[in-house]
């Protein structure tokens, strides 16, 4: 389910090539942890054994691509380089760095199987709101939510084989932190991944329309990890999904919402404002009213070390950002109350959202994702990215208050009222 492979395997076939996959595993990745690491290398194992069956040769290289890739296009006598496409600052930096080292003469094609539309499709600029995209994207939908091709087993093997992988090795060249544990409830892969997806279609899916603000509620798809890791393609979870539009039109239709507009929302951000994770990125009324409320007297004043520990006057904050730690995700509805409150405690909007990100990347299995900073997090969250809860993009001013100015302010009072705080609360209790 990868357009950029689907696409390589093309080109290959038409020219009776042998297909190639690598993946260069670099040491470490902004705030990624052991947690994060082993999810995606044990899903990675799975796609060297479904490549084994196709005859197709996995490579996996260590170092960054720079580094490594075009020395191995040359070594390998390779007719030509597809890659796949994130909207992020350094994966961009990497696909630019390739190409400059490349050999003139092997052409290097960027797909994104990323999104459904691709963001450079859907639009030419950074829109403004879920409003000013939600109708171009769905106008595209037609040419692009389309079932995927299948790959085939290769016919033209390569002239000699892809050296084994000693993936327990692999672990030994990270420079990452190892105190950050794997989460139990969520194993890696596709395999695993389609299995969320069908308990999440026969079990929860009815009750995503009403329920999904819930944080006591099983009304989530829990997919995120997957999607992030590309482990399941989004476009495949919609395809599922749409199949029960008769029977759950409400909820198809609020999850499509989520996780197409407002997912790709968030990668149009990110691709189109190069200031995605600062305060810069804001929209002018936003950074305004921030400048404006900045030396506002705090309520409280915490530090990273008491936000990180879970050690706030707040429980119900507490209890999420203990879930995060634990489990590696937070309910969705959460996240925008938990990135808010930072806000309110912490010196100035860019602390808060230092602070906010540091601990997203670091904890959540789907963090470092165009969904952290942008509008949404995709499927099992609502929209919570950091700079829609902190500096209002994607939204609108609201009514002037301490603190926040004109940016959206959240509550316990109101979370109250939403669900049952004391039974999230008690189920994230402090262990010590």
């Amino acid at each position: 389910d990868n357009w950029a492979f689907l696409y390589a395997q093309r080109l290959a076939l038409k020219q009776e090539l042998p297909l190639h996959v690598c993946f260069c595993l670099v040491p470490k990745f902004l705030e990624a942890t052991i947690r994060h690491y082993r999810f995606m290398l044990r899903g990675l194992q799975e796609v060297a054994e479904e490549c084994a069956e196709l005859n197709i040769s996995f490579h996996l290289l260590l170092g960054y691509a720079k580094d490594v890739l075009p020395t191995f296009v040359v070594e390998h006598g390779v007719g030509g380089l597809v890659t796949d496409f994130s909207p992020l600052r350094l994966p961009r930096q990497w696909v630019e760095d390739v190409r400059e080292r490349l050999p003139e003469d092997v052409p290097f094609a960027q797909v994104d199987a990323h999104n459904i539309v691709p963001c450079w499709v859907a639009s030419p600029k950074q829109e403004y709101s879920a409003r000013t995209i939600r109708g171009k994207i769905h106008a595209q939908l037609p040419e692009f939510l389309t079932e995927f091709p299948p790959v085939v087993r290769h016919p033209h093997p390569p002239s000699c084989p892809a050296e084994p992988i000693a993936w327990e090795a692999c672990y030994s060249s990270l420079q990452v932190d190892h105190t950050v544990k794997e989460v139990e409830w969520a194993t890696p892969g596709t395999a695993a991944g389609l299995a969320v997806l069908k308990s999440f279609i026969a079990e929860r899916l009815k009750s995503f329309s009403t329920h999904r603000n819930d944080p006591n509620k099983a009304a989530l798809s829990n997919l995120s990890p997957w999607l992030h890791f590309g482990q399941v393609s989004t476009q495949r979870a919609i395809l599922e999904v749409q199949k029960h539009r008769r029977t759950y039109k409400d909820s198809v239709d609020a999850f499509v919402e989520e996780a197409v507009v407002r997912r790709e929302l968030a990668e149009n951000f990110c691709y189109y404002n190069e200031n995605y994770d600062s305060v810069q990125g804001a929209y002018d009324w936003a950074q305004t009213t921030l400048k404006l409320h900045a030396k506002d007297k705090r309520p409280y004043l915490y530090s990273l070390q008491e936000l990180e520990q879970g050690t706030t006057h707040d429980p119900l904050w507490n209890a999420a950002q203990l879930q995060m730690v634990r489990e590696g995700k937070m309910h969705g509805f959460l996240r925008m109350y938990w990135a808010k409150k930072i806000l309110e405690w912490t010196h100035s909007p860019e602390e808060a959202l230092q602070f906010a990100i540091y601990l997203n990347d670091r904890y959540e299995l789907d963090g470092r994702d165009p969904n952290g900073y942008g509008r949404a997090d995709p499927l099992s969250l609502c929209p919570a990215g950091c700079l829609w809860s902190i500096c209002g993009i994607h939204d609108q001013g609201w009514a002037e208050r301490a603190v926040f100015g004109k940016i959206r302010y959240m509550n316990y009072a109101g979370c109250k009222r939403k669900f049952d705080v004391d039974q999230f609360e008690r189920r994230y209790a402090p262990t010590h």
